[in-house]
């Protein structure tokens, strides 16, 4: 197969992957580079295959070569991931009648614990905000969005205002996948972002193709993930608080709250975009000593039983 040929097979691998997959644009970006990266393997390799004509021994050498550069198990996970998407499209389009992809397994991974905030640190960020200016409302309406919604980065710069319906009490996030839900959306969020809209926003001359964007930088265009997080970092930075905190722990903070609260776990997962209740269960790990005061001040039978054996 030559490079035009393969050109072909990622455009096409691409379509699959946007219109029978459904998938986010940044997923698919990162399909199509785990191709290329194993196109420059060849290449490095001086081996003229192409990707059709590769084994379970080619695809084990190349995973060697990305470990010995040092990269993450959980970056060889999603590079697998990948390859067997691929791999997949080419079977099911008729161009290969078994994937070498069929004996890798992908490395097992630990799973690591997201950092939460305590409501008394969320509260110490919330108050370092300057309201007095135009970036500290905004950014304050950003942090409440972001714990009070439990948004992604990636929903919060995408949000538009005719998704919020504060009458209701909730906002329509786009989530992974171009996938919708509705999220309740508190007073105080509400209210921030009331703020901003009323005396930040409607002030701005905005940017062509912005202007259904909530939240918006100076210039009136849309805010990138790298302005929030190099937000969050300094507001962090001014607060006092010793963790290293980015957007997401904003979203992980909103269902750990829930979850000690008590929240259904299916609630929470709905309200979070998971697609698989596995992935919210995670939150159930974080509050192992406030399920052991609880079960200390509730249960009957608790503290008999461990009185007796002090």
């Amino acid at each position: 197969m030559n490079a035009m040929q393969e050109n072909t097979d990622s455009r096409l691998f691409r379509m699959f992957l946007q219109l029978e997959r459904s998938l986010s644009k940044n997923t698919i970006d990162a399909y199509l580079h785990d191709i290329n990266l194993l196109q420059r393997f060849l290449k490095i390799s001086k081996d003229e295959r192409s990707l059709k004509s590769l084994n379970s021994d080619d695809i084990k050498h190349f995973l060697s070569y990305l470990k010995s550069l040092g990269l993450s198990a959980h970056s060889q996970a999603r590079i697998i991931a990948g390859l067997k998407a691929f791999y997949r499209f080419l079977i099911q389009d008729h161009q290969l009648q078994q994937s070498p992809m069929d004996k890798i397994e992908a490395p097992k991974l630990t799973r690591k614990l997201p950092d939460t905030l305590s409501l008394q640190e969320i509260e110490t960020i919330l108050a370092t905000f300057d309201l007095s200016k135009p970036e500290g409302c905004r950014n304050r309406a950003i942090i409440e969005t972001l714990y009070g919604c439990g948004l992604r980065v990636s929903e919060l710069i995408e949000l538009k205002c005719s998704n919020l319906y504060f009458d209701e009490n909730f906002i329509r996030v786009v989530g992974k996948g171009d996938k919708e839900r509705l999220v309740p959306i508190g007073s105080e969020a509400k209210k921030h972002i009331l703020l901003y809209i009323q005396n930040y926003r409607n002030h701005l001359k905005i940017k062509k193709n912005d202007e259904g964007i909530v939240f918006l930088n100076r210039r009136g265009g849309r805010l990138s993930r790298m302005m929030v997080f190099l937000m969050i970092k300094e507001i962090v930075a001014q607060s006092g608080i010793q963790k290293s905190i980015s957007p997401h722990t904003f979203r992980h903070s909103f269902a750990t709250h829930l979850i000690e609260g008590g929240a259904d776990l299916r609630a929470v997962q709905g309200m979070l975009g998971h697609e698989s209740i596995t992935t919210t269960e995670i939150y159930t790990h974080l509050d192992r000593r406030f399920l052991k005061e609880t079960i200390a001040l509730y249960h009957p039978r608790y503290n008999a039983i461990n009185s007796n054996q002090e």
